[in-house]
């Protein structure tokens, strides 16, 4: 497997042990010790990251603040790896923009398997028809560039986020469990559907003109999410 990871870990021989591992896998790594040098090698736009690893507990910037800063411009995987493993923290991260929360301690070997297992599931399939575009109010869904533009403008989303988009856009008003969307978009039947919901609001966030009564994302009670297929043109 081949791709490039940016580690951002202050810790130098923790971020070094698993540099070693990552590349033993095939993987392209780069190490930053700190949220204010990280920063801005994620933001490159010469560079094609795979994957983020971010700490939390960083000296200065620390690693929300970080993915807050980095989600306004960039969709680039983010994994969280800290020994902070509230539940608070996970949703907090999840909702500011993080793919994945990995608690430490994490051996090396589990780390890099789960690095390579992560982006195997982050390459969003296409799950309708090749090619196909959908629109709905002033956005449009291209299903084989894997964008979303409105009026014009691009958007940007996680593969997280555009795959529940897309499961929901080509379901056609089929409704999804946080289960049923858990297992189509992160590829296992197993983990926290909790992250669902999260990035179930995130999205509303970014296409709903009032994320509290959602028009396109709607809720139904008792049998999960579904996209309103009247919305589609």
């Amino acid at each position: 497997m081949r791709g490039k990871i940016l580690i951002v870990e202050d810790t130098k021989e923790l971020a070094e042990l698993y540099a070693l591992y990552l590349n033993r896998e095939g993987f392209e790594c780069r190490i930053a010790p700190d949220a204010e040098s990280g920063l801005p090698l994620a933001m490159a736009k010469e560079e094609d990251w795979s994957l983020i690893i971010l700490d939390i507990n960083l000296p200065g910037m620390d690693g929300f603040e970080f993915l807050e800063r980095l989600r306004k411009t960039m969709s680039t995987p983010v994994m969280i790896l800290t020994a902070r493993e509230a539940e608070e923290d996970v949703i907090h991260g999840l909702g500011v923009g993080a793919d994945d929360f990995v608690t430490k301690p994490c051996p090396p070997r589990v780390l890099a398997a789960r690095v390579r297992a992560y982006i195997r599931r982050a390459q969003v399939p296409s799950l309708g028809r090749e090619g196909a575009t959908w629109r709905f109010g002033p956005f449009e869904l291209d299903s084989e560039a894997l964008f979303l533009t409105k009026n014009g403008t691009p958007i940007s989303l996680s593969p997280r986020e555009f795959g529940i988009l897309q499961t929901l856009i080509e379901a056609k008003g089929k409704s999804f469990t946080p289960e049923e969307l858990y297992d189509k978009v992160w590829g296992q039947n197993f983990g926290d559907v909790s992250a669902v919901g999260v990035y179930i609001q995130r999205l509303r966030r970014k296409i709903e003109d009032d994320p509290v009564a959602p028009r396109y994302i709607q809720t139904q009670y008792g049998l999960g999410y579904r996209f309103n297929p009247e919305a589609l043109s």
